[in-house]
């Protein structure tokens, strides 16, 4: 029976590098996975294959659209779905023996097999009980579904089957209008497929600035995509080779079918932590299944804490490598901090959408005084030259003392250059701050910085 200061169970973001962290501070480490591959969700079946496959085909729509704008002239590529999906497998394998060179490297641990907690202190692989003085679950989230929609994972399926399907299908349903359902919408309209998106509220991806978010769903449906918003979905029916998806509109009770040959759930994800033994223990847990923790990450019980998607806080493999390492440094007697306020978020269609702290609609709810300053990538001269002046960067900064509340972009590189502003905000910038930052010409940067201009005297270029 080996003994441990620290055993993660989970091999995701949250999980690798709390694991990792924990032995650069000289903790003895063992980290759990039940998969083949470390990497969990993230670099199996989530953000990692789903960044390749919206790589490859917005490859192919440049190919399409733009290449022979640019004097490129011959036959558009034809899509080898096989090689496509080859191609995002070895993308995966890179990644996936990346996290284990690092363990060994950092001399973790890994345990092979699903954990279970039969006791504070104690975790169970198969017939093994190893010791540690203390307990990390990092064991993220699964997707989940709607009541009586079964997923078969190859007509109706999740993020996990849609990364994998046989072939391209002809008419696709996404049920779900968040950052999953929109990503491999995106993909499939760009393979040739005919995508309707269900959604039940009446806007797209909630909770994000309302702007920003009118501002997309009029690009994404530019692009092919269609929208029935305000739809409860009532079943989906499938027979040997399609479906049928029957939804309700919520205006009127009037009822409607879609016909398609895949249906995407996705309705979001849910804490994954079956099998931990977590009720025998006496670990608390909220109603929506999360694991409650306090401001340090500790569980109800001594010793157990927990990270990432199996608690509070925005699904988001960032969030969870913050909490990991503000874990391990917690563990090692230093103090961990995470900054709730500055978490990004992205969307990585085309353009990409990313926001960090808060939005217009937050701010006027809690009646805090504030300015905008916006710019339209139509003024930037690198996204004209690049066929990317859709969209524009939006600062928002309080009234008075022009620090940076919140700032919103839809555009080119949007996840790249939120991050500008996130280390601003860390710093408790001012808008002007911003601006008053020399940014090299030509860049699409130079769109953030004529938005905090924007916030004072005014942008140049608009």
């Amino acid at each position: 029976m080996a003994s441990y200061d620290v055993i993660v169970i989970g091999s995701g973001p949250g999980g690798y590098v709390c694991a990792i962290r924990c032995a650069q501070l000289g903790l003895k480490t063992a980290c759990v996975e039940g998969r083949e591959t470390l990497g969990g969700t993230c670099l199996n079946v989530g953000c990692i294959p789903s960044k390749a496959l919206l790589h490859a085909s917005h490859q192919l729509h440049e190919a399409q659209e733009n290449f022979g704008k640019m004097g490129l002239k011959g036959k558009a590529p034809s899509v080898d779905w096989p090689q496509m999906l080859a191609y995002k497998d070895d993308v995966i394998a890179q990644n996936t023996k990346g996290i284990e060179f690092l363990f060994k490297k950092n001399k973790i641990d890994w345990i092979k097999g699903w954990a279970s907690i039969p006791a504070p202190g104690k975790v169970q692989v198969g017939d093994d009980v190893h010791e540690a003085k203390n307990i990390v679950i990092a064991t993220g989230s699964e997707p989940s579904s709607l009541p009586g929609i079964e997923i078969d994972e190859k007509i109706v399926v999740t993020s996990t089957g849609a990364l994998e399907l046989g072939k391209i299908p002809k008419k696709m349903v996404v049920i779900g209008a968040g950052v999953i359902g929109l990503e491999m919408g995106s993909v499939y309209s760009r393979l040739g497929t005919e995508v309707t998106v269900v959604e039940y509220l009446d806007t797209i991806t909630p909770g994000m600035d309302a702007e920003i978010a009118k501002s997309f769903q009029r690009l994404l449906k530019r692009q092919g995509l269609d929208f029935i918003l305000g739809a409860a979905v009532q079943s989906v029916e499938t027979t040997r080779t399609k479906a049928k998806v029957s939804y309700t509109l919520r205006k009127d009770d009037s009822t409607a079918t879609l016909d398609a040959d895949v249906v995407l759930v996705a309705t979001g994800r849910k804490p994954y932590t079956d099998g931990l033994g977590l009720d025998a223990l006496g670990v608390a847990l909220s109603p929506r299944g999360q694991i409650e923790t306090d401001t340090h990450w500790k569980t109800s019980i001594d010793g157990i804490y927990a990270i990432g998607d199996a608690i509070a806080g925005p699904m988001l493999a960032h969030k969870a490598e913050d909490e990991g390492m503000a874990v391990a440094e917690t563990l090692a007697g230093q103090a961990g901090h995470v900054n709730y306020g500055v978490i990004p978020g992205v969307i990585y269609t085309h353009p990409e959408v990313a926001s960090v702290g808060q939005t217009e609609e937050q701010l006027k709810d809690v009646g805090r005084a504030y300015k905008v300053g916006k710019f339209n990538f139509m003024g930037n001269g690198r996204a004209k030259a690049n066929f990317a002046a859709d969209g524009f960067v939006k600062i928002l900064a309080d009234k008075d003392t022009d620090r940076i509340l919140g700032a919103h972009i839809i555009g080119p590189m949007a996840g790249d250059l939120i991050h500008e502003i996130c280390v601003a905000m860390e710093f408790g910038a001012a808008a002007e701050d911003l601006a008053r930052t020399c940014h090299a010409h030509p860049t699409f940067s130079e769109a953030v910085r004529e938005a905090a201009l924007a916030c004072g005297d005014g942008p140049i270029h608009s």
